[in-house]
């Protein structure tokens, strides 16, 4: 109790602008993101509690009593006060609150990353068979801009709950939009085949294994497809959001892989990569994600050697605006496994040309067997 009057003291004593109302929204319901009021005019700092209530009805959180409710308070303020540093390092996106600004840094990494044996991203697809490069000329013919989900390729966002599982989805959307390029079908895959049943151990690093929610590789997962038989359809081994005993049935394959490759490490391969032969896995720096709401995230400082998280490139553009350069910017854009309210309804746009979180660092393609 005591700790909850000194957080409502601090929250007392900060000098911050009451929430803009919008149509069809009461003002208790209003959560004040930082870019509320013009660009990067949100003042880092705490924000009144009435705040953090509007976050909790607007996500449904559940706290077990008084005690951890002052604690996500804290962490909630805390974490509004990075997004303001991170609209600082970032003004091309918008950066604020989000489903998980309740979490702390470490907690939202356990649970909602989950890339192993990262460190080393040039390790990683070492001594994987290399994509075909694609020549000046294939390059120079490309689209400016490209979207997979225009072509009926890629599946509705999904939500990869309070697990880290990021690789499973990453894995499964290459697979299914690989199968797409291939038979011109969209099969909904099941993530939780992966999380419960693949164990396998990179072939180097023998310490870096599938463990479930404990995080992956995308490569180990298309070893274990290929050794299993394939991935069975989401209705068939649906998601639990936990990991859980292996239920699968060679019976029920829908998807068999047939061979893996490492795209070039470099971002016109992957643009040509990308329009050849569909979805891409990537492996990227997640640092900034945590409080992104929107727009082309071009951070000034984010380690490329500092792989977390998986995620799905499905297209890129030519003209998002970005207030860094006060114009535009050509990005990426970005599946994520963290439900349509996080992001751009469940999307991410990171800016291309310049590896920046290292999006080119661990990229690989996948095709399906007939």
């Amino acid at each position: 109790m005591a700790a909850r009057l000194v957080v409502l003291l601090l929250l007392a004593l900060v000098n911050v602008a009451p929430p803009r109302r919008h149509a069809g929204v009461s003002a208790e319901d209003v959560i004040r993101q930082v870019t509320d009021g013009g660009h990067g005019a949100g003042r880092p700092g705490l924000l009144p509690e009435a705040q953090f209530a509007a976050f909790v009805r607007r996500h449904g959180k559940e706290y077990s009593g008084p005690e951890e409710y002052a604690r996500r308070l804290r962490v909630f303020a805390a974490n509004v006060a990075r997004a303001a540093a991170h609209q600082a390092l970032d003004p091309g996106a918008r950066h604020g609150v989000t489903p998980f600004s309740d979490l702390t840094r470490e907690e939202f990494e356990a649970r909602l990353t989950g890339l192993v044996g990262a460190g080393d991203v040039l390790r990683s697809v070492r001594g994987m068979p290399a994509a075909a490069p694609a020549t000046e000329e294939e390059v120079a013919a490309l689209p400016a801009s490209f979207d997979w989900r225009d072509k009926g390729a890629v599946t509705d966002v999904k939500m990869q709950g309070v697990c880290g599982s990021c690789w499973a989805f990453s894995t499964t959307g290459a697979v299914e939009g690989a199968n797409f390029v291939a038979t011109g079908k969209l099969l909904n895959l099941s993530e939780q085949q992966l999380v419960d049943c693949d164990h396998t151990c990179d072939a180097v690093a023998k310490s870096e294994c599938n463990s479930g929610c404990s995080g992956g590789l995308m490569t180990n997962a298309y070893k274990y497809l290929m050794s299993s038989g394939g991935l069975m359809e989401q209705a068939a081994y649906p998601s639990t959001g936990a990991q859980g005993p292996c239920r699968f049935d060679r019976s029920k394959v829908a998807v068999r892989v047939a061979n893996f490759t490492a795209v070039p490490l470099d971002e016109d391969q992957m643009r040509a990569a990308l329009v050849r032969g569909g979805p891409l896995a990537v492996g990227l720096n997640a640092a900034f994600m945590q409080t992104y709401v929107g727009g082309v995230s071009c951070p000034l400082i984010c380690p490329r050697a500092l792989v977390n998280h998986g995620v799905l490139l499905v297209g890129y553009g030519a003209r998002g605006f970005s207030a860094l350069r006060l114009g535009y910017r050509p990005y990426w854009l970005i599946k994520n496994s963290w439900g349509t309210q996080w992001g751009e309804g469940g999307y991410y746009k990171l800016c291309r040309g310049r590896n920046v979180c290292g999006v080119d660092s661990m990229v690989s393609a996948v095709a399906v067997a007939p």
